[in-house]
């Protein structure tokens, strides 16, 4: 019985620190977008925003995907573009 919640203990930290990792990749992409965008002209900013979401709206999941998974990507596309961080 221990050696089972010492695996399960060792595969939570192993969870853990992948959950981390993950973060750390979303914010490091969230930051260089941010300054990417920053660096365009007003203009070009549009252009490339509604081409994503075009490009988004055409590459919508099959019915595999659940609906709240695919309105929470087009939120966050949305957010990540519309309201980049300050």
């Amino acid at each position: 019985m221990k050696n089972l919640i010492a695996e399960l203990l060792v595969k939570l930290a192993e969870k853990e620190e992948e959950s981390k990792e993950l973060v750390a990749q979303v914010e490091a992409l969230e930051i260089v977008v941010t300054a990417l965008l920053r660096q365009m002209a007003q203009s070009d900013q549009q252009v490339l925003i509604k081409n994503i979401e075009g490009a988004l709206e055409q590459a919508r999941p099959d019915a595999e995907v659940p609906a709240h998974d695919s309105e929470m990507l087009q939120q966050y596309v949305n957010k990540l573009l519309r309201h980049p961080r300050s």
